[in-house]
């Protein structure tokens, strides 16, 4: 009987590429909290599955919702 692997959940696909989403908003405070932990950080490509495009745009537009004052930098 063969071992089963460690690595057997499949590849997700990115969130941004399959609702063929254009442009990330930061005024879009819903779909951007989807991206962030309950700690208020950013999550990882790794754990998101969003691809590499779209995690610098993620990034980017959630810096700016927190400079604006529409997301917290931290949870408390």
């Amino acid at each position: 009987m063969p071992k089963p692997t460690q690595n057997t959940a499949k590849p997700r696909a990115c969130y941004f590429c399959l609702n063929n989403v254009k442009h990330i908003d930061y005024k879009d405070i819903t779909t951007l909290k989807k991206f962030v932990s309950s700690y208020a950080k950013i999550v990882p490509r790794k754990r998101s599955g969003v691809c590499s495009k779209h995690q610098r745009k993620l990034a980017t537009a959630i810096k700016r919702a927190r400079i604006l004052a529409l997301m917290p930098f931290t949870n408390k």
